[in-house]
């Protein structure tokens, strides 16, 4: 006597996630991404990040502590 349960058929290939071309569009992208980010970092890292000139206040906020007001 056969069984009643229905077995699962296997996943076709055509319909694998590696055969889709928008997975591997965005495996791309997320590469490019990646490497454009470090890219940055190690651009950074190469140029140095000097101070710049101002006179004590930057943006109306001073720079430094105020003396303490006497009691």
């Amino acid at each position: 006597m056969r069984s009643r349960t229905p077995t699962p058929h296997p996943e076709p290939l055509r319909s694998a996630w590696y055969r889709q071309p928008i997975a591997w569009l965005g495996v791309v992208v997320l590469a490019a991404s990646l490497a454009g980010c470090v890219w940055l970092i190690v651009l950074g890292l190469q140029h140095a990040d000097e101070p710049v000139a101002t006179d004590g206040v930057i943006f109306k906020v001073p720079t430094t502590r105020s003396a303490p007001a006497q009691p």
